[in-house]
């Protein structure tokens, strides 16, 4: 599947409706890289005129703010809206909660402002439309699923309707974890405990997490953000009789169910 870059739409005399950010993740990381194969493979079967940045596409900053370089941050942030506002960008989807997050709420204060959508809301609407048209009795149905909520997606963007409501749309069970919603524990990524070892006397916050997950007897462990998948299946590995539980985006049950 061949996705259209700006620079080579703009050549081309054509304008995309909405502007794909893949994410650092989604570029670079080998697992990551599949569920942003999964959400273009929908955006094409729906016929959603879209593009990517392709190589021109750089980071956000949202690591180096979260790290405490502000200075970092900004440049990388100039350059990006300087970009992004070249190309006449006014509407922006992700995959990743923490782009969501930044270009959302952080980058308008530096002259960046720009319509942005999760990609559970934007499948959400597509299901409501009729774009989407799932497979009756699809390979999930029946299926007991959990869903994790990211924090960058519930508690700081109060997104946490839409992941759920395109789960049912597959006419799965959907089971909660006990902390979930507003409470829902952290997987610990974006506390950088993804690049750091626990404090002492302390059980890593993915594994106690991915604990949470598995007491609900799930066969499916569904996430909406590439950090908590990486986090919530390295927590599922450290339960060695869990090897059967699934670790996979929103995006991909859909895929596959199409």
């Amino acid at each position: 599947m061949q996705v259209p870059t700006m620079a080579e739409m703009m050549a081309s005399g054509k304008t995309p409706d909405i502007l794909f950010w893949v994410g650092c993740a989604g570029s670079f990381d080998q697992r990551a890289q599949k569920i942003t194969k999964a959400f273009a493979t929908i955006l094409s079967k729906v016929g959603i005129n879209y593009a990517i940045m392709g190589k021109e596409e750089m980071c956000t900053g949202d690591p180096a703010r979260r790290a405490g370089n502000e200075f970092m941050f900004q440049m990388m942030a100039y350059q990006n809206i300087q970009l992004l506002n070249g190309y006449g960008i006014k509407k922006i989807v992700t995959t990743c909660p923490h782009c969501f997050n930044i270009f959302k709420n952080e980058y308008p204060g530096l002259g960046g402002t720009y319509e942005v959508i999760h990609h559970t809301t934007l499948l959400q609407q597509l299901l409501d439309e009729g774009k989407i048209v799932l497979q009756g009795g699809g390979p999930f149905k029946g299926k007991r699923i959990t869903y994790h909520d990211s924090c960058y997606l519930g508690r700081a963007n109060d997104i946490y309707e839409a992941p759920r409501k395109v789960l049912e749309a597959l006419d799965a069970e959907l089971v909660e974890m006990k902390r979930c919603r507003s409470k829902g524990l952290c997987c610990g990524a974006g506390g950088a405990q993804m690049f750091k070892e626990e404090e002492k006397g302390t059980i890593r916050i993915n594994i106690e997490r991915s604990n949470e997950a598995l007491d609900t007897g799930a066969s499916i462990i569904a996430s909406a953000c590439p950090f908590c998948n990486t986090m919530l299946t390295d927590g599922v590995k450290n339960k060695e009789q869990e090897q059967n539980v699934q670790v996979v985006d929103v995006a991909e049950l859909i895929a596959q169910s199409m």
